[in-house]
């Protein structure tokens, strides 16, 4: 049995040696499969990444477009402020001098109705004079002494109330 010892040892080596190269092998198969799965994955999450890039510059654009209209209204916003305040003070400034007017007219109204309170009073007086100057020339009376002075109208004044600001409402009755 010599003979077979030394070939059934180097067989049994050989037999060792292919199975240990399996074995590697099969680890070698089953690393590439690894690999190749962390590739994928890899590549799926390269894909998602530079998807996720894109979307956010998009959403970046986005919000950089809405704080440029977001600017542009408030600039908007406060022109009308101004223009608003202008408004304001024009309109104050109007019903200032509507009123001043306003006044201005009840003033003189008040004035002429004083002349004209003056001047019949006046005119009374010149009548009673010339009637006396007549009556001392013996002169015959122009007007027979049935004068009848005129009842004293006062004229209506129409009432102009002070406008408040804030309101002028035009009512069509």
């Amino acid at each position: 049995m010599a003979p077979s010892a030394p070939r059934t040892r180097a067989t049994a080596a050989l037999r060792m040696k292919q199975i240990a190269l399996d074995n590697q092998d099969r680890t070698i198969r089953r690393l590439r499969a690894q690999l190749a799965t962390e590739r994928r994955g890899l590549v799926a999450t390269k894909k998602e990444l530079e998807e996720t890039q894109v979307a956010l510059e998009a959403s970046h654009k986005v919000i950089a477009r809405l704080i440029e209209i977001g600017l542009s209204m408030s600039k908007k916003i406060e022109k009308m402020k101004v223009k608003k305040h202008q408004v304001r003070a024009n309109h104050v400034e109007c019903h200032q001098k509507f009123q001043a007017r306003i006044h201005e007219a009840k003033d003189s109204m008040q004035a002429q109705h004083l002349l004209i309170e003056a001047l019949v009073y006046e005119k009374d007086s010149l009548l009673q004079t010339i009637h006396g100057l007549q009556e001392a020339n013996n002169a015959p009376a122009p007007f027979d002494g049935d004068w009848e002075e005129e009842p004293e109208e006062e004229p209506e004044e129409e009432e102009i109330e002070d406008i408040p600001l804030g309101e002028g409402e035009i009512d069509d009755e």
